[in-house]
């Protein structure tokens, strides 16, 4: 499997920075934790995922919103899961 560059991790946590902190954390702190062990599928989910808006993504991230889409909602489960322990 071919990772993607440091580039692309440095994109991702460029779009990982939001208006609301608590976005900014839970988003920032699944990349660096996880980042390594993404799949290209996941990694496609969790970019997906960076193009909601910030209230849908509060909304889904700690509000217990759910998204029709399959990829994203197993993203989602991912970051709530980490941001639990």
């Amino acid at each position: 499997m071919v990772r993607p560059s440091v580039a692309d991790q440095s994109r991702l946590q460029w779009r990982c920075r939001r208006g609301m902190l608590e976005l900014d954390l839970l988003l920032q702190d699944f990349l660096a934790q996880y980042y390594s062990s993404l799949s290209a599928n996941e990694l496609a989910a969790f970019e997906e995922l960076l193009t909601y808006s910030d209230q849908m993504l509060l909304e889904l991230l700690l509000g217990g919103k759910r998204t029709a889409d399959q990829p994203v909602a197993r993203i989602v489960e991912r970051v709530r899961k980490a941001a639990s322990h």
